[in-house]
């Protein structure tokens, strides 16, 4: 599994790319609640990351825009979920580093 978060063209580029799967969403923005990390680019939601009814999988969600209704959907690890929040704070993204850090407790 190859996975790149970096700041790039102004946003931040996460990608995961694994035989079986591939994610990838650009954000300038990341508003974490207590169980969701949104992904906001120019103030509009464009995808999350949450956890799956309270299992142990951590489910990736991207709107494709098509009607604003239609989504795919993918799990990913923990281990690129804490990449894309450490990221996000190092480079001034996060809403609400309070909020991070509760995310971060209950959810990875």
């Amino acid at each position: 599994m190859e996975t790149t978060v970096v700041e790039h063209d102004g946003d931040v580029l996460a990608r995961l790319e694994d035989d079986d799967r591939v994610f990838e969403v650009r954000f300038d923005a990341l508003e974490p609640t207590d169980v969701t990390l949104r992904f906001l680019h120019d103030g509009e939601r464009v995808g999350s990351i949450y956890n799956d009814d309270g299992t142990t999988r951590t489910m990736a969600r991207l709107t494709t825009a098509r009607d604003g209704t239609d989504f795919i959907g993918v799990e990913v690890p923990k281990e690129f979920v804490a990449e894309i929040l450490d990221v996000g704070l190092e480079t001034g993204r996060v809403t609400d580093k309070t909020a991070a850090e509760g995310y971060r407790l209950r959810v990875l």
